[in-house]
């Protein structure tokens, strides 16, 4: 593994650069306006009246065959019976309906009777760092000065209710089939690698660069540097990401919880990158799905955003955001912080009787891209060695032992397509923590 040359250090860094908000370069960028807004009644009455042949006619439209596009339909039907939306609204590409916690599919198709009321306190704070007073903004994701969506509808959800992005038949035709709508990536891509495998469980499409580290663990935490590579899909790009995955390797198929931010047009419909989550209890194989896409993550939070860009992301050379991200095991519950808040949990049940269902023994942390005989981007687009300002990053890396204790992470960087990408030697900074630089430009020959 080659040693990169970081430059100076990223407390010396974090100290000396002013950091500054609102780089028009480093703003969200401005999606073609929707046609129109679709109430939710009018939404689920199209889903269910809209003709087969006008769904496939769309140039998008990837479906198998009638059969998949019907049970794409009944899907859809399913995850939305008995939802009474307060209201709705349009953001980043996504329109968001405003449903009752009680309402929402994890709880009501699973058939739960209780609902975690009382997270945990505020999660375990990081092993002692030295404050800063230049700290990287931390991204958020609707806008402080707007509260109103382009359609006069209010921006944001009541309390009691979450913002579920609304799962429409435009967005599941662009796949073959249901199956393949809820996977990672395509035909395998994307899975979190299992050490105990020579080979990662991925077809070649799928390129990657991570730091792990193996052991008992009760959840990890990251701040994430957020960027925003493009995906060319006329180059048949698929997506770029960074993220965290809490892994349970020892017991059966590999179980996951991930977090992080992606850009994935074909499930997104933006070039922004998106908050997102996604979870598997056998292996990617038959469970899963991105964030409300299915059963599975139980949200109480009315103020986080799975499936929305954010107002700003990180600046080749100037402003840097970031986002935090941590899963915690909390009285049966992988509780995922994000941002500033408690977004809600998956279900240790959601396991079975595997290693999640208890505790995870795998911390894996980094980027990883999808394409076919291109690459796009990961992270900045710059290999490691660049540093701070210029590579992609995550920091304040810790994860929370079975004592409860927080304990800095010990990494191992791999970088198995060391042409395209990279992760640098993790380091330890007074201001930053554990961190490491990870990324690269992507391309042919990977």
């Amino acid at each position: 593994m080659k040693s990169f040359n970081l430059g100076a250090s990223l407390a010396a860094l974090l100290v000396a650069m002013p950091f500054v908000t609102g780089l028009s370069t480093g703003q969200a960028q401005t999606e073609p306006a929707t046609s129109t807004f679709v109430p939710f009644n009018e939404f689920i009455q199209n889903v269910r009246e809209t003709s087969s042949a006008e769904v496939l006619a769309r140039p998008t439209a990837q479906v198998k065959d009638l059969a998949a596009l019907e049970e794409m339909r009944q899907h859809i039907l399913s995850m939305y019976e008995g939802v009474e939306v307060l209201h709705s609204f349009v953001y980043d590409s996504q329109t968001f309906d405003c449903v009752p916690i009680a309402q929402q599919p994890s709880v009501r198709i699973l058939g739960r009777t209780n609902i975690a009321s009382e997270p945990p306190s505020p999660p375990p704070f990081s092993p002692s760092v030295e404050p800063s007073d230049s700290e990287p903004a931390q991204a958020s994701q609707l806008p402080e000065d707007q509260t109103q969506d382009e359609f006069g509808n209010a921006l944001g959800c009541e309390d009691q209710t979450i913002p579920m992005s609304r799962i429409t038949l435009e967005q599941l035709s662009r796949f073959g089939t249901l199956q393949q709508f809820f996977e990672k990536g395509p035909n395998g891509a994307g899975r979190a690698h299992d050490p105990a495998n020579v080979e990662p469980p991925v077809t070649a499409a799928h390129k990657y660069a991570y730091a792990q580290q193996t052991v008992d663990n009760l959840g990890p935490s990251t701040n994430i540097n957020v960027w925003r590579p493009h995906v060319y899909t006329s180059l048949n790009e698929v997506f770029t990401l960074a993220q965290l995955w809490t892994v349970g390797t020892s017991t059966g198929p590999t179980q996951t919880a991930e977090a992080g931010w992606q850009n994935y047009p074909a499930l997104y419909g933006t070039q922004n990158s998106v908050l997102f989550i996604y979870w598997t209890a056998d292996g990617y194989n038959h469970t899963g799905c991105y964030n409300l896409t299915c059963p599975g993550f139980v949200q109480t939070s009315s103020t986080v955003y799975l499936g929305s860009g954010f107002t700003h992301y990180s600046v080749i050379g100037g402003a840097q955001y970031e986002y935090r991200l941590e899963y915690y095991l909390y009285q049966g519950n992988w509780w995922l912080w994000a941002g500033n808040t408690w977004a809600g949990y998956y279900p240790a049940t959601i396991y079975g009787t595997g290693q999640l269902s208890r505790r995870s023994n795998l911390l894996q942390f980094g980027s990883e891209s999808v394409g076919t005989t291109v690459w796009p981007q990961e992270g900045s687009g710059l290999f490691p060695r660049r540093g701070f300002r210029y590579a992609a990053y995550q920091r304040l890396l810790y994860y929370v032992d079975l004592s409860n204790t927080s304990v800095w992470d010990n990494l191992t960087p791999m970088s198995p397509s060391p042409a395209c990408y990279a992760a640098g030697t993790p380091g330890y900074q007074t201001v930053g923590g554990v961190y490491f630089y990870f990324g690269g430009p992507g391309g042919r020959g990977c």
